[in-house]
């Protein structure tokens, strides 16, 4: 078999959630790929990535690889079951900024206002779903929103890194679909100047908020990360149409940001932003019985929708 590259998934087997590598439409179980019974999950492959993703490159790209199954006999899941932490960049793409200048929620380009890079968390248990889920939205809000963005999956642990290093502590990329419940922004009550006017929880971390996967392309096979086609599409309409080279701050700048003030750890999620399409700037939100379509080279698609 010529060398290529794989992608790393998890799958529903009958003992529960187990790590896989694909390539096509076949996959391998990671732990009885490599022998190595820590691989069973990933992320303990995740924890011991520079080893494992030399391990694993290794193994399938060589003449006589074990036997794969097709993708198609299992349930594939969230690629990661649960990330410690989730960071997610706000107002990172110029257009997207531009837009919000069309809402009452205005934003600023940071960088030219010589400023640093943005960020708020999002629920990690509670939060994430994987490729076909089907979830209802959430009762309380009537206006939540799409947001595609280019996941970056840590794979080594990152303390006061500068950006020139930064994309050496990447183990890989995933799709991430940020969504917001756009009703609950803010609390009307509290006076707009009020550090406690915003209501980050129920905007942004609700229940099933952050679809992800379908799974991990290693960083080894996404040559530039920065120059990335993204799309999302809601049922057959085309929302989101960018590349990732629009960033404000670029992915290496937000590593940077962020291992500044706090140690991230394999496993880790970084949200890098969205750009425009958004349907707040449409006045059109999510309805029960709509399908959503994420699209990002080099990894694949992520698909979910919404129960009636």
């Amino acid at each position: 078999m010529a060398r290529m590259g794989y992608q790393l998934l998890s799958y529903q087997s009958k003992q529960g959630p187990r790590a896989a590598l694909k390539i096509d439409e076949q996959f391998w179980d990671a732990q009885q790929l490599s022998g190595e019974a820590e691989y069973s999950s990933v992320l303990r492959i995740l924890d011991d990535w520079a080893r494992a993703d030399e391990l694993f490159s290794r193994i399938v790209s060589s003449a006589d690889p074990p036997p794969a199954k097709p993708l198609s006999s299992v349930s594939v899941l969230a690629p990661i079951l649960y990330p410690g932490q989730i960071f997610a960049a706000g107002a990172n793409y110029q257009d997207h900024i531009d837009e919000m200048h069309l809402t009452e929620f205005r934003a600023e380009n940071a960088k030219k206002a010589g400023g640093r890079p943005w960020f708020f968390s999002k629920t990690s248990r509670s939060a994430i779903i994987g490729t076909g889920s089907m979830r209802a939205l959430p009762s309380y809000s009537s206006k939540v929103d799409w947001e595609i963005e280019l996941a970056v999956v840590i794979g080594r642990t990152a303390s006061r890194v500068k950006a020139r290093d930064a994309l050496a502590y990447v183990a890989g990329y995933t799709i991430a679909n940020d969504l917001s419940a756009r009703d609950f922004v803010a609390r009307e009550s509290v006076e707009p100047d009020s550090p406690f006017r915003f209501d980050w929880v129920s905007h942004k971390g609700f229940d099933g908020a952050l679809p992800i996967g379908p799974w991990i392309t290693p960083a080894r096979f996404i040559p530039e990360p920065q120059a990335l086609d993204l799309k999302l599409w809601v049922d057959d309409e085309l929302m989101q149409n960018s590349n990732t080279r629009h960033m404000v701050f670029s992915i290496a700048e937000q590593i940077e940001e962020l291992s500044a003030r706090v140690t991230l750890n394999p496993g880790d999620l970084i949200l890098t932003g969205t750009p425009s399409g958004v349907g707040m700037t449409r006045g059109t939100f999510l309805r029960p019985g709509q399908q959503l379509r994420l699209a990002i080279e080099h990894i694949g698609e992520l698909r979910h929708g919404f129960s009636e």
